[in-house]
């Protein structure tokens, strides 16, 4: 299989993600590599921007009505958006040059990544300038994420960074200390404090939000403030004056709810096109994820497959994989069947080539055509040689998933040995997958995938590591467990347990944790409990449940009884045993919030 085209890592941080069939690129495309390897050696302590320059634009004849110019500054996955765009019937001019955004009709910024890089890339292009023109001068505007967030005076965030200056106020990092999980991952409720009209749909439904920082309500900015959010405390959820708009949420991700405010954007004058579910939004909300392993079985097709304590193949003479369908189609399927996330864990073969793993690239491609939830994407992701001795870095590999359409990346063997280094020097060297992703992307674009088993013990002192007493006990009697980790696909178990490696990979960056259990994979019987409620409650960052769901009552259990933010499941929902509707009205039945 030949290797996919791609640039160095210096580019793939700046060129913008486009589709296929696109024939512009993003104005970062044309950087030198000098010049967009500032994005890692950004310093805090840059000049500020004076948005009330003299400097004069000429703003020349506006674009047709169908194009909506896109200002893509390169780091991170905007695919979606474009998909998002098009799928609404518009076409998309990206920015080159200050002149694109003073000739935009309407201009759309998506923010992805960390504030520092993403300001560093905006003066050192002449952007900035522009940008604070174009919005000064009251024309259609809208900022997602990031693209709110910049227009604020200034960010903690690696800093104090400047930002563009137009809104009063701090982007500061969430309070963990009372209680919240940080990142803010997760389907969460707005609170309108103003009549906007790209707002108009929403209602109390769900919105998806994935952020560490954000800017908070005062007098000064209260003008500003169409829609709040409560997390810890209210922060400022989306603004709008005029013309200018702008959300924290990303509304390329919400479903049909995100979809309205985008099309109330790029068409003020168009009504309701279908009548959206309202819902009952008051908090954030616990989140059910589809997961697809998705491996080529021995035709050499790719296909979503199932293991029962991670073997694959089904118990015949043939001895062949597990078929549960095509990756793409199940996507889809998942998406509208109300999944909250969909999950790729590509188990195939291409470990020693990550990059020439061009079925899973296009998988990503398609998929996120047509599903405006969270993509995540595992397996394979790491720093390797090519069969040349070419040497390629896991952001290579991950800027290339993220390009495809991928949102999250999910690390799992790289990450254990990565933690396994820290916790023996008590150095973070930089150099790991782990530490290179999320300090690029951000931590909450990295997810720890964590395999472990059970290893019973009569005395929790025997061991170095953190035991639970677990509710069942072992084939001896055994009261306590402590959980060995595992690497490549759990066929190998390393020095370390569970929880260590937990509270290692949040030090190193990680901004989710997806923790599996080997014993209880495939089973139906339920989740571990005592596992779960280990690492949940070690960690600051939001903890998904996976492995064992053969019920609706099981994804009640995990909810009430540990403080788990999500729960996955794959079998049930590939074999539809247990519809992700059903499992969705019986939590909310039970008086546990999800997203419907």
């Amino acid at each position: 299989m030949e290797a996919a085209s791609f640039t160095s890592t210096s580019q793939l941080l700046t060129v913008g993600s486009s589709s296929a069939s696109s024939t512009t690129t993003s104005f970062s495309s044309y950087s030198s590599s000098s010049q967009s390897l500032r994005l890692l050696r950004y310093k805090p302590n840059a000049k500020a921007l004076n948005c009330k320059s003299s400097r004069s634009f000429s703003v020349r004849s506006s674009a047709e009505d169908s194009v909506v110019t896109l200002l893509d500054y390169g780091a991170g996955n905007v695919r979606s958006l474009r998909n998002a765009i098009k799928h609404l019937g518009f076409d998309i001019k990206d920015v080159q040059t200050p002149e694109d955004i003073l000739k935009a009709k309407r201009l759309i910024f998506p923010g992805v990544g960390a504030f520092a890089p993403a300001m560093d890339v905006l003066n050192n292009k002449g952007m900035a300038e522009a940008l604070c023109t174009y919005i000064e001068q009251d024309r259609p505007f809208l900022g997602i994420c990031l693209g709110l967030q910049l227009l604020f005076e200034s960010s903690e965030e690696n800093g104090p960074v400047k930002g563009l200056g137009l809104i009063p106020g701090v982007v500061g990092r969430f309070d963990s200390s009372k209680g919240i999980r940080v990142p803010h991952i997760g389907w969460n409720a707005l609170e309108i404090a103003k009549d906007t009209q790209i707002l108009d749909d929403i209602g109390n439904s769900h919105v998806y939000f994935v952020h560490s920082y954000r800017a908070m309500p005062s007098d000064e900015n209260r003008e500003w403030i169409s829609s709040t959010c409560k997390y810890g405390d209210n922060f400022i959820a989306s603004i709008q004056r005029g013309n200018v708009h702008a959300v924290q949420f990303h509304p390329e991700k919400s479903g049909d709810v995100g979809l309205s405010v985008l099309r109330r954007f790029l068409n003020p004058k168009s009504g309701r096109t279908q009548k959206l579910v309202q819902g009952n939004a008051s908090k954030l909300a616990k989140r059910v994820i589809a997961c697809l392993d998705v491996r080529t079985n021995d035709k050499g097709d790719l296909v979503v497959t199932k293991g029962d304590q991670y073997d694959v193949r089904e118990h015949t003479k043939e001895n062949e994989v597990r078929n549960l369908g095509k990756p793409v189609d199940l996507a889809g399927q998942y998406y509208n069947d109300g999944a909250d996330e969909v999950s790729f864990l590509n188990i195939t073969a291409f470990r020693d080539f990550p990059l020439g793993d061009l079925p899973m690239l296009q998988v990503l491609r398609y998929a996120s055509e047509n599903v405006f939830v969270p993509l995540t994407v595992g397996g394979g992701i790491r720093d390797f040689k090519d069969g040349n001795g070419r040497y390629y870095s896991s952001l290579e590999v991950a800027s290339e998933y993220f390009r495809s359409g991928a949102d999250k990346i999910s690390i799992g063997s790289d990450a254990v040995y990565a933690a396994e280094e820290y916790l023996k020097s008590g150095v973070k060297t930089g150099k790991s997958s782990l530490e290179q992703i999320s300090r690029v992307y951000g931590n909450q674009a990295v997810v720890v995938s964590i395999d472990p088993r059970r290893v019973y013990v009569k005395d929790p002192k025997a061991v170095e590591f953190r035991t639970v007493k677990v509710r069942n006990p072992g084939p001896n009697g055994e009261e306590y467990a402590w959980y060995q980790c595992t690497v490549s696909g759990g066929r190998e178990g390393r020095p370390i347990g569970a929880y260590e490696l937990a509270k290692a990979v949040e030090e190193l960056g990680a901004g989710e944790i997806l923790l599996n259990c080997i014993d209880c994979d495939g089973q139906g019987r339920g989740f571990d409990i005592d596992l779960i409620k280990l690492i949940s409650d070690a960690v600051s960052i939001p903890v998904i449940a996976s492995s064992g769901a053969g019920a609706v009552e099981h994804f009640t259990e995990v909810f009430r009884e540990t403080n788990a933010s999500a729960a996955l499941a794959a079998g049930i929902f590939h074999r539809k045993e247990v519809p992700i509707q059903a499992v969705k009205e019986h939590l909310s039945k039970e008086g546990i919030e999800v997203r419907m």
